[in-house]
């Protein structure tokens, strides 16, 4: 049994990144990112500021005052003005705004549905290794959206997002190897994927690496080994994770899940630690320092 990420995971481009630029425009940035409510006058003045910096054509403004639009938060929600502001920045060559489009244009928000269009804006991203922008790419060419389907032409994409660190195009190149789709067949190298992504906490490739170890496909079988991954997948809501620690459970002597058990539970306190002591730097975070050394101008 695989599972597969579903298909296409465009329709989570950066929301964290929309999240936070919205936070940078209506409250003050704090060092590492903590944030501290302005009062609502206050939020309205840095809006106004914001608009006017956007009108004079400061591309990471046009980019924010697009996401808020696309959100609804500190404005109406305008998903037409959210493309307009955008389409402004990702004009400018913002390779945050260019993926952004690219999902506004591959969800039909505030225009016409056009794969092909999201296709144009996320290329143009990802030839600036937006991470984000290549996974979306490598899935257009992996379903056939928007350009012709290209196994190979996917699996180029999905390496180059996957190798900085995108948790989704990891997965995505797991299953490729798995199926050998684009590459020839190799479970070993699917593992390797897999793993990547499920030690940041993917519950998709948490399940596959479960199930990898439980059939011994790629890496030598491991029932314990395998039960603590779809015990981390499951612990997240994962139906699929549930459906294998049910079937895992009953090859499993009452020591075995103990011990599945334990280790699950010492993975999770461990990331928690991993995670407290040194955070992952996500894409985001780059937005974040460009804003506040622009903010110091």
């Amino acid at each position: 049994m695989k599972v597969h990420v579903d298909p296409p995971s465009r329709g989570k481009y950066l929301y964290l990144m929309r999240v936070l630029a919205l936070a940078l425009a209506v409250f003050p940035l704090i060092d590492g990112c903590k944030l501290d409510p302005k009062p609502a006058s206050d939020r309205k003045d840095s809006i106004a500021a914001l608009l006017g910096e956007a009108k004079q054509g400061d591309a990471m403004a046009q980019f924010i005052l697009g996401c808020m639009y696309a959100d609804g938060r500190g404005v109406p929600k305008d998903e037409a003005e959210a493309v307009k502001w955008l389409r402004k920045a990702a004009d400018q060559g913002n390779a945050l705004a260019q993926n952004n489009l690219g999902g506004m244009y591959a969800n039909g928000e505030g225009v016409p549905k056009d794969e092909a269009e999201a296709v144009k804006w996320w290329r143009k991203a990802a030839d600036q290794w937006d991470a984000s922008a290549q996974n979306s790419l490598g899935v257009m060419y992996a379903n056939g959206e928007g350009v012709p389907k290209d196994d190979a032409e996917a699996v180029k994409w999905y390496r180059k997002a996957a190798e900085s660190g995108d948790v989704e195009a990891q997965v995505n190149l797991g299953l490729m190897y798995a199926d050998g789709r684009g590459v020839p067949k190799d479970e070993a190298e699917a593992v390797k994927w897999y793993r990547k992504a499920a030690v940041q906490g993917n519950a998709v490739a948490q399940v596959n690496l479960g199930l990898m170890y439980a059939n011994g496909r790629g890496i030598p079988k491991n029932d314990a080994e395998g039960y603590k991954w779809l015990l981390l997948a499951g612990a997240q809501g994962n139906k699929e994770a549930r459906k294998g620690i049910d079937a895992i459970e009953k090859l499993l002597t009452p020591a075995q899940r103990t011990e599945g058990q334990r280790i699950a539970r010492e993975f999770k306190a461990e990331r928690r630690i991993r995670l407290t002591l040194s955070p992952t730097l996500h894409p985001s975070k780059r937005m974040a320092r460009e804003f506040k050394a622009k903010a110091a101008e």
